[in-house]
């Protein structure tokens, strides 16, 4: 196991102190395997590392594996979603810290609302912007062909179709 180095580091950018994960009392419920989540959620179990690595999960460790517990479960369905809708991973990470306070379900609640509200007008904006986006192409596009029929066939068109008209009548010259 590599461990850092407790001497200064060399680089100038300022690292943020580590943040402690909260002490889970494993309450003796079901308990999941990172094969278990990976399959029920489609997700590779890197990923699942990956949200551990974020601190957003903390299995605990059943001889040196991985167990997730309900918890972790709840968890990974709320940071999924979160996801889904297009929030960061401190964003979700807020709302996830949010229910280990004294009121945690009724403030991860309220606070969620409020960031679902904001993602929802947010995404209203987007959905107006796209619409009006597609007007505008739209209407290109109909300027851009009533251009092409006015300007008639290109040179290459042309002699294509003077191409295919000498063909034709070779054609039907040999066989008349």
């Amino acid at each position: 196991m590599h461990m850092k180095s407790s001497a200064p580091s060399s680089s100038p950018i300022a690292r943020p102190a580590p943040r402690r994960r909260p002490k889970i009392v494993y309450d003796g419920g079901p308990t999941f395997t990172i094969t278990d989540l990976s399959r029920e959620f489609d997700l590779t179990p890197r990923a699942l590392r990956f949200y551990e690595a974020k601190e957003l999960l903390n299995p605990i460790r059943r001889n040196g594996a991985r167990a997730f517990t309900q918890r972790d479960r709840a968890r990974l369905v709320l940071i999924l979603r979160g996801k889904r809708i297009g929030l960061s991973l401190e964003e979700i990470r807020e709302l996830l810290d949010l229910y280990d306070l004294e009121d945690g379900p009724r403030a991860q609640l309220q606070a969620s609302k409020l960031k679902f509200e904001e993602r929802r007008d947010a995404l209203l904006r987007q959905r107006q912007d796209i619409e009006t986006a597609i007007i505008e192409v739209e209407a290109g596009l109909e300027l851009i062909a009533r251009k092409l029929a006015e300007a008639g066939p290109s040179p290459q068109e042309e002699a294509a179709a003077q191409a295919f008209d000498r063909a034709a009548r070779q054609s039907l010259g040999e066989s008349g």
